[in-house]
């Protein structure tokens, strides 16, 4: 396999972990292509240096049969003609299905199983909704699987700065690694939690960002609502992102870029940022998300901000602390 490596690569803390600044979701992504348009768009990707796909079993405990886009991802890579040491795997755990003797084993088991691979190299915590959650027996299970060789490193999605300050803390406590990045929904229109003050102390102390949701599941870039799910609405600000959108394809022309390469260029000014997570079901969307990366070198990080702030919509709204 030849790889050109043209996407910067950035250390994950100290987890001996290298990401590109790119990663390819898998949500509603490989249910609606061709097998063989898929099998292309993820074999340029590894050439051009993409080589981090996040690929979950989307669905609760109670889902049946769950969505199968991380089933579909083992042919994919398989057509493409791709070893397990040729892409970084991040998987979803959900805390809904931990499980109170067993912890995130028999979840991760089954996940991996689904794709057909024996480890991952991250694994991301789904959103905690219910406040009794056993944050301690949580943080002793990852500890597990990290001994087991199952997993490397592992973050959290649209967590509080509050409760990842306190599994900092037990992680500390009982000898095991603690989180090393915080998945956070972040785009020129919704900005509170990654830009306060509550994760800049986190950042500052070492946690990295994944930026998600750049394009807010379509309605910043389409010109109509899109038809598939999309993720929550903290604040309830969705429509005023669908009016945000009427401005941002004015604003990205004058730059002589796309709406959807102009969102992903902005999450990769943030000066924590390891890595920001993009769906791409053709190919034009990855070439768009590739050349995104060079649109922050030509613009310049400090000219791309000042000119996306009119857009940011959960300003005052949306509580910094988090969820």
């Amino acid at each position: 396999m030849t790889k050109t490596d043209t996407l910067p690569r950035r250390a994950l803390g100290d987890t001996g972990l290298t990401l590109p600044i790119l990663s390819l979701g898998s949500w509603h992504i490989y249910d609606r292509m061709h097998y063989g348009d898929a099998v292309e768009m993820v074999r340029h990707a590894v050439d051009a240096g993409l080589n981090m796909f996040d690929i979950g079993v989307y669905g609760t405990p109670e889902t049946t049969p769950p969505p199968m886009t991380d089933v579909l991802f083992s042919a994919i890579a398989r057509g493409a003609g791709l070893a397990r040491d040729d892409y970084v795997l991040s998987e979803k755990l959900w805390l809904e299905g931990f499980d109170a003797d067993q912890g995130f084993r028999p979840q991760l088991d089954n996940a991996l199983f689904r794709v057909g691979t024996d480890h991952a190299d991250l694994v991301v915590l789904g959103d905690v909704r219910d406040p009794e959650t056993d944050l301690r027996a949580v943080v002793e299970s990852l500890g597990d699987l990290h001994r087991a060789g199952l997993i490397r490193a592992w973050g959290v999605n649209n967590w509080s700065a509050e409760n990842i300050e306190h599994v900092k803390r037990l992680a500390a406590d009982l000898g095991v690694s603690p989180p090393s990045m915080a998945q956070l929904k972040y785009s020129v229109a919704r900005r509170a939690i990654p830009d306060g003050a509550p994760f800049a102390a986190l950042f500052e102390d070492g946690l990295a960002l994944q930026a998600s949701d750049v394009m807010e599941g379509g309605v910043l870039v389409k010109p109509s609502p899109p038809e598939r799910e999309v993720g929550r609405d903290p604040g309830n600000i969705r429509e005023r992102i669908a009016g945000a959108a009427r401005d941002l394809a004015p604003l990205a022309e004058s730059f002589g870029a796309t709406p959807a390469e102009l969102c992903i260029a902005f999450t990769l000014t943030h000066p924590a940022l390891v890595n920001t997570l993009v769906g791409t079901s053709r190919m034009s969307q990855l070439e768009q998300a590739l050349n995104a990366v060079g649109l922050v070198d030509r613009i310049g990080a400090d000219t791309l901000r000042a000119a996306v702030e009119p857009l940011w919509c959960d300003k005052g709204i949306v509580d910094p602390k988090g969820p």
